[in-house]
């Protein structure tokens, strides 16, 4: 634990302008980061007695190790400089809002040449087009089934298109008019790519064109005595008419709004919004967050605000864009700040205020009253969990004894296919939680670049490569502020430093190491942290037969009780590190099972495969082509099509099946 005083800046040193400020450990990882309208006046609030600050405020200060700041212009260029900050580095003390559940979106691909349709979840792509969020997956699939009968456009994998294009024949939904069928050209892709357009537009709000298209259609049909398309249209209103009544109206003025609500207490908090568009409720969210810092509930809504329209101002793709009004519960603190801040990612003013009355006031209230479900839900679900987490770690401290609790652990696997395609895993483990996007994989190489010997061997040389990057990333953060000392700068008032030269991936080091195996594993994770010098990690192994866990050095396992907490999270490590690794050794292993005669022929990558075989569709096909047609091939010369033509008739690459070649 850190003294504040031993790396507070003087404060002639503080510019008072406007800027954003980060907290660094001891290990240089970003822990915290905060903006200032005056830095010199906001810094020096965190260096006072540390007992008249917030307790989360306290382990803040006491945790970091330096301060940092960077100045800008103006308090709009301060949020977004601050936003992309907590996105880069997720610093652990600031509030960080997450997704209540995994909302399902409806998104259509027009990234792609021939747009798709589907639902999904999770990340988002940049140039596919989203609508949602919606409350359950079953609610947007029967939308999406009634949208097919008017809009007909492909929903299937790309697979099975391919399949569809070579065979000629369209899939099920081709035969049953839920698809136009572009893979066997029933339509082109231009026309498609139109009636896809038209299915955006009709989920962003502009229904009316379509129902009195239809309607006109309709009725015309009807004129014309042609009764079976008359029908099918009545069929295909109707099916539209049931999409739109879905959403009720909920303001009858037609307006466009984001409408936020939240529920807090001291130690959480959960927000929710309503996206309404034309008047219609289009989609839901939610969130909920840890108050690890003495926040305001105006600071609450600012920092939400942030988050949620944060990738739009940095040019992403989204599912949802900035409306002309936003509702909240209170007026963020920096009210004119963030009104600009949306006005200029907007293009056009942005209304922040709080419903007084009416419709708007009413809506506001039931979205107040889904975030009161949503943070009691969320406590009732996290209870149980924090208590087993908490006391988890607490028992792995006493048993194993180590000197401290280990919040952050790490956990390897080795797998391989009888001694080929060996890969090592590393799984990360924060507060009792897996962080997938610290886990990483390793190639095993062996001394002679074949592989390890065995899986002592393997597990020596993952934990060496991991400790010395490592040390390595260390050294270069220490060399780096040499540098800028000798150059007249304090690491406080650097720079804005680039994205490429934060992303250090190994440099924070576990409290305790967990390999997968017992006493020879652990004696040879245990010799390459000596060989490194690192004697403040703690390695143990998880040995799957009894459960038994080893120390270094010791003759004998220590016994945790089988409805232990730390046991269980111990078993979790393993499981998951061996589900990583094998997952990754299939991968490899499946690349080198699944190569072709084109991965002899010399100048032939990856590109310039899949562009031969989206051409001919098959080796085999390509094999009978002659040097002409292949030079045809975007990418393709006519010297690169005569070496093709010559590999793939000769015998041996014709005519042998393709042999398992290692990677």
């Amino acid at each position: 634990m850190a003294d504040p005083s031993t790396y507070r800046p003087k404060p002639g040193e503080i510019p008072t302008d406007p800027g954003v400020y980060r907290f660094r450990d001891a290990h240089g990882r970003v822990i915290y980061v905060g903006k200032a309208k005056n830095l010199r006046a906001r810094l020096s609030s965190y260096f006072q007695n540390v007992a008249g600050l917030h307790p989360r405020t306290q382990q803040m200060v006491t945790t970091a190790a330096s301060v940092e700041w960077t100045v800008v212009a103006t308090e709009v260029e301060s949020l977004a400089l601050e936003y992309s900050w907590i996105k880069t580095y997720d610093p652990r003390f600031n509030v960080k809002y997450r997704d209540d559940k995994s909302y399902p979106y409806l998104a259509v691909t027009m990234s792609e040449e021939v747009p798709r349709v589907l639902v999904t979840r999770g990340a988002k792509r940049k140039g596919n087009r989203y609508f949602g969020p919606y409350s359950h997956a079953w609610a947007i699939r029967e939308t999406v089934d009634l949208l097919l009968r008017v809009f007909p456009i492909r929903s299937c994998s790309k697979g099975v298109y391919n399949r569809a294009q070579q065979s000629g024949r369209p899939c099920l939904l081709g035969y049953i008019d839920k698809c136009a069928a572009p893979c066997v050209d029933r339509i082109s892709v231009a026309d498609h790519r139109a009636m896809a357009e038209e299915l955006c537009d009709f989920m962003a709000g502009q229904t009316g064109p379509y129902v009195r298209r239809l309607e006109r259609e309709m009725k015309q049909a009807s004129a014309e005595l042609d009764f079976e398309r008359a029908a099918r249209l009545r069929d295909d209103l109707a099916a539209l008419t049931k999409v739109v009544e879905k959403n009720a109206v909920v303001l009858p003025d037609g307006t466009n709004a984001d409408v936020f609500a939240m529920a807090a207490d001291e130690l959480e908090a959960s927000m929710q919004v309503f996206h309404v568009r034309d008047g219609r409720i289009r989609g839901q969210r939610g969130w909920v967050t840890e108050r690890v810092e003495a926040v305001t509930e105006a600071e609450l809504v600012e920092r939400l605000l942030e988050q949620v329209y944060g990738d739009l101002a940095e040019g992403a793709d989204s599912a949802h864009t900035v409306p002309r009004e936003i509702i909240v519960p209170v007026l963020p603190e920096n009210l004119e700040q963030i009104s600009a801040w949306l006005r200029g990612i907007r293009g056009a003013k942005v209304r922040i205020h709080v419903a007084q009355r009416g419709d708007k006031r009413a809506l506001a209230q039931t979205v107040a009253q889904n975030a009161e479900h949503a943070l009691a839900l969320h406590k009732t679900r996290r209870a149980g969990d924090l208590t087993a987490r908490s006391q988890a770690l607490a028992e792995l401290t006493e048993y194993l004894g180590l000197p401290e609790s280990p919040l952050r652990i790490e956990c390897y696997d080795i797998s391989h296919t009888q001694g080929t395609e060996q890969v090592g895993s590393m799984v990360v483990f924060e507060d009792g939680l897996p962080r997938k996007s610290e886990y990483r994989h390793f190639v095993v190489r062996g001394e002679d670049g074949e592989g390890a010997r065995d899986d002592t061997e393997a597990m020596n040389e993952v934990l060496t490569r991991r400790f010395r990057r490592y040390l390595a990333e260390r050294a270069g953060a220490a060399s780096a502020d040499i540098d800028a000392a000798e150059d007249g700068e304090r690491v406080s008032g650097s720079a804005v430093p680039t994205a490429v030269a934060e992303k250090r991936r190994f440099a924070y080091p576990p409290q305790l190491v967990v390999v997968d195996g017992g006493a020879p594993q652990v004696a040879a994770a245990h010799l390459a942290l000596g060989e490194l010098g690192i004697t403040d990690v703690s390695v143990v192994g998880l040995a799957k037969r009894l459960e038994e866990v080893w120390l270094p050095g010791e003759e004998f396992p220590v016994v945790l009780p089988r409805s232990s907490d730390g046991l269980f999270l111990l078993q979790r490590l393993r499981d998951e590190a061996h589900r990583f690794a094998i997952t990754h050794h299939r991968k490899r292993r499946g690349k080198g099972m699944t190569r072709s005669a084109l991965d002899a022929v010399p100048g032939l990558g990856p590109k310039r495969q899949a562009a031969l075989l989206r051409q001919f569709g098959s080796v085999r096909a390509l094999t009978q082509a002659d040097v002409t047609e292949i030079a045809q091939v975007p990418g393709i010369g006519p010297a690169l099509a005569a070496t093709i033509s010559a590999a793939l008739r000769t015998p041996t690459a014709a005519d042998t099946p393709a042999q398992d070649v290692p990677s």
